[in-house]
């Protein structure tokens, strides 16, 4: 399959950033987190029988999401999951 180089967003991205130009992101509101493995890779566990199966390193994405509000002042924390490959969260700001 020949695909062409995708351009990298100031050396670091391979698409412009998604934020917006003006937001304060430390500002009150719900935000959601999409943290992808590199590659893909599927380091976090694997799907068996339609529920995740955690590799030790999924136990630790899964436990280190639930202490963030221990180490953080006016965080709540939403929904959150852990796929194969990647996390997908909701982080309240309060």
């Amino acid at each position: 399959m020949n695909s062409l180089p995708l351009e990298k967003f100031l050396n670091k991205y391979r698409i412009p950033s998604a934020r917006l130009k003006d937001w304060d992101y430390s500002s009150v509101g719900a935000y959601f987190i999409t943290i992808c493995t590199k590659d893909r890779v599927h380091y976090f566990g694997e799907i068996e029988d339609g529920k995740m199966v955690y590799t030790p390193l999924g136990v630790i994405a899964d436990t280190l999401w639930h202490e963030i509000n221990q180490h953080t002042n006016n965080v709540e924390l939403g929904e959150f999951v852990v796929m194969p490959n990647h996390i997908h969260g909701i982080l309240i700001i309060q």
